[in-house]
């Protein structure tokens, strides 16, 4: 029959090439966009990161005895560190367009620290018993810093993600992002009636506008937040002053109502924060023991938000050193986290990341920027607490995209691998499948009992154990990372299977001239750090 021949070569299923560097990336690292555009897109990278800032405090704060005013002052600190932090960590670290700002991996030992029997003297005024724990909180962080500048300085860290393949990657990079959905949804449903509104119209503004209405500008995708966060925030104000919430329960009024954190009225109007500002820190073994172990937790789940950092911001593979010389800088976050009293540590923001991902601008001088927006509304504190008390079921679905994204940029690694190799299913799967089971295990077995499997009369030794096996990431990265290096390694095929051969070039920092470009020091500093 004419015509009916078999079809053409052309019209085979051709596969997508794997690429080191992610295209349609709108601004790379070294490429910033014009001035007022990046100060928008700064100013949406401050504001993204204004939620951990704010729920932190806003959880350990009255546990430690403070109020509003305290909660305050911490959260102007926490910015204010993270700001310091952040600049630190892109003139000197990685160099990649990564916010280092709060981390919840370390409220657990800090609560710990709160419920230590030295603390819960009832007769204890609350602002002494508050004081008191922040400076025993200090001293652990303080201790605990020298572990990843340690380990970062050395190069002892660049030894060990030196033998970290493209499979081993996606559990660690996929569950750092998928691994936090406990602060996603079921914090819009707190109040759905903003958080779910939020979600619908940033996806609207991000997804769909841009396709529907071709500006050329990039107007909605990147600043997707901004405009979404200023509707749903304006609309949350109105359903205040309206009076929605007049018979509503405490807790809903706190959550739901644009004025029910009070940090506005308890912010002062200028305050610097200052290093050992509630006193000279305490220091106790055990809850320095317990806060290293978090910080070497915290270490892990960094290197995934590094790497996805890395790919999101359309530069190659880091190389070893590169990584190892941002983990010391963020040894340094931790080390000013303790000196400035946060009350917690210092770890990329995965919510940030994400951020990258959403807009396309990986651009370092973005986040220069909002690092500058995080001192300056530090400083002036009643024009910053203006825009923390932006209610949370906002930031929750936030979060549900960014941390899908970090999630999604995990998955994208499986690019390098044989997905077609039972080695590789395997492992992926049952790292995945653990890393999100264990964690489970323990958190259920917690909100059970009131305590974690591991339950001694040492609450310190108690965190060693129980803090690394309830984090997502670090159990699947640990479990990836270890079957990697020990299954089948005779085999021929393993190391092009594990997409080993992807990143050999950028084992050392002069194995590809790109690697110069992006991750290069200022005044010529790389000579002061191992590069091989």
């Amino acid at each position: 029959m004419a015509g009916g021949g078999a079809p053409g070569k052309s019209e085979e299923p051709q596969p997508h090439p794997p690429k080191d560097q992610l295209p349609n990336v709108s601004y790379c690292i070294t490429s910033p966009p014009p001035w007022p555009e990046a100060m928008l897109l700064g100013f949406q990278h401050y504001i993204v990161m204004l939620g951990t800032t704010v729920i932190i405090p806003t959880a350990l704060v009255p546990q430690m005895g403070g109020g509003n005013e305290e909660k305050a002052i911490v959260i102007q600190t926490l910015l204010f560190v993270a700001g310091l932090n952040t600049l630190l960590q892109t003139l000197f670290g990685t160099r990649l367009p990564a916010v280092i700002g709060g981390s919840y991996t370390y409220v657990a030992p800090t609560i710990s620290i709160i419920l230590s029997s030295r603390f819960t003297d009832p007769g204890l005024e609350p602002i002494v018993r508050f004081k008191r724990t922040m400076r025993a909180t200090q001293g652990a962080l303080i201790v605990a810093s020298t572990l990843q500048i340690v380990l970062g300085f050395s190069g002892l860290w660049r030894n060990v993600v030196r033998f970290l393949s493209p499979l081993s990657a996606v559990p660690l990079i996929s569950l750092a992002g998928f691994g936090l959905y406990e602060f996603g949804f079921p914090g819009v449903a707190k109040c759905v009636e903003i958080g779910l509104p939020q979600l619908i119209v940033l996806l609207i503004f991000a997804q769909y506008v841009p396709h529907i209405v071709h500006s050329g500008k990039h107007i909605f995708d990147r600043l997707a937040v901004l405009i979404s966060v200023a509707i749903i925030w304006l609309y949350a104000f109105l359903l205040t002053v309206g009076g929605a919430y007049k018979h509503a329960t405490p807790r809903a009024r706190a959550i739901c109502r644009t004025d029910g954190s009070g940090l506005v009225s308890a912010a002062p109007w200028i305050r610097v924060p200052y290093p050992f500002q509630w006193g000279p820190p305490s220091f106790d073994a055990g809850e320095v023991f317990a806060m290293m172990v978090v910080s070497f937790v915290a270490l892990v789940e960094s290197t995934g938000a590094f790497i996805v950092v890395a790919r999101y911001a359309s530069a190659t593979p880091m190389p070893p050193s590169v990584l190892s010389r941002g983990v010391g800088w963020q040894g340094i976050a931790i080390l000013l986290s303790g000196l400035f009293g946060t009350g917690n540590g210092s770890s990329v923001s995965v919510e940030n990341a994400g951020l990258l991902a959403l807009t396309r601008v990986g651009s370092r001088r973005v986040v220069q920027i909002s690092a500058g927006f995080m001192i300056f509304f530090s400083i002036l504190g009643k024009f910053g607490a203006v825009f923390a008390s932006i209610p949370l079921p906002i930031v929750s679905a936030l979060y549900c995209l960014f941390f899908a994204y970090v999630g999604a940029g995990g998955l994208s690694f499986l690019q390098f691998c044989n997905l077609n190799s039972f080695r590789t299913v395997f492992i992926v799967g049952f790292s995945v499948f653990l890393g999100f089971s264990i964690p489970q295990y323990f958190n259920e077995y917690t909100v059970v009992k009131g305590f974690g499997p591991v339950h001694t009369t040492a609450r310190w030794f108690n965190d060693m154990v129980n803090v690394p096996f309830s984090s997502e990431a670090f159990v699947a990265g640990v479990l990836a990372y270890f079957l990697d290096l020990t299954l089948h390694k005779k085999d021929s095929s393993v190391r092009k299977d594990r997409g080993k051969n992807w990143w050999d070039k950028f084992r050392s920092f002069k194995g590809d001239p790109r690697s110069e470009e992006f991750y290069s020091l200022p005044f010529n500093l790389n000579k002061y750090f191992p590069s091989v």
